[in-house]
């Protein structure tokens, strides 16, 4: 059985909850996907503070599993990967943030793509991770202003106002996928691709599927320089 963590950042266990049965649904027969809340996390994720403060709570996570029964791999569930550079030098398994898996996954299936996140001052952390990326030239990022507690309990009275702001990216940002910036939105992937006619992908979904595909071929975080032991 391999053992897949979806670590999520805020306390709020109803989004961890969410967050883990989207996941094991798209997780192989032999994979266990297990959720995991930083229990010394914020809320919520909107700020840079707050980011701050997740970040520590991802590392301890990681350090007070890593101590016992480890998973294989992890998966950071907040759009942003926060804390995932610290988190790949202490885990012993593969660590896939969504946000780069996200966009590694819509750049194998469209030459040009918007994220759609909330609310609209988290913008600034997806476009650090596209920039980390290098992909400035075929990503935009938009963002509809709902605060992240609005889903706590699931997503699927944002599809209209998330419809919308994806047919403007199709229109005005030549999008031929749509990405959704935050984790919680599994909700949304399967009307808005109705709706939009292109490919809707969800981090958290790509995050797994990713993990499983590095477990598969037996790839591991390199210890060269970046990412050595901490």
């Amino acid at each position: 059985m391999t053992r897949i963590a979806v670590l999520n950042p805020n306390a709020t266990e109803s989004m961890t909850d969410g967050i883990a049965a989207a996941a094991a649904l798209v997780a192989r027969p032999g994979t266990e996907v297990i959720g995991i809340t930083a229990a010394a996390g914020p809320v919520v994720v909107e700020t840079n503070a707050e980011e701050a403060v997740a970040a520590a709570a991802v590392l301890a996570e990681v350090d007070r599993a890593e101590k016992g029964n480890a998973p294989d791999a992890w998966v950071i569930a907040c759009f942003g990967d926060t804390g995932l550079a610290a988190a790949r030098e202490r885990a012993s398994g593969p660590v896939v943030g969504m946000t780069e898996a996200a966009l590694l996954t819509a750049a194998l299936v469209a030459a040009r793509f918007t994220i759609v996140t909330m609310p609209r001052r988290t913008r600034a952390m997806s476009e650090r991770v596209i920039r980390e990326l290098g992909l400035e030239h075929r990503c935009v990022v938009r963002a509809v202003d709902e605060p992240v507690a609005s889903i706590a309990g699931g997503s699927g009275h944002l599809a209209p106002v998330f419809i919308a702001e994806g047919r403007a990216a199709l229109l005005e940002d030549d999008a031929e996928a749509i990405v959704l910036g935050c984790a919680g939105l599994a909700d949304l992937a399967a009307p808005l691709e109705a709706e939009l006619g292109v490919p809707v992908i969800e981090g958290v979904a790509a995050g797994v599927s990713l993990a499983e595909a590095l477990l598969a071929q037996g790839v591991r975080t390199s210890r060269a320089g970046t990412w050595a032991r901490a």
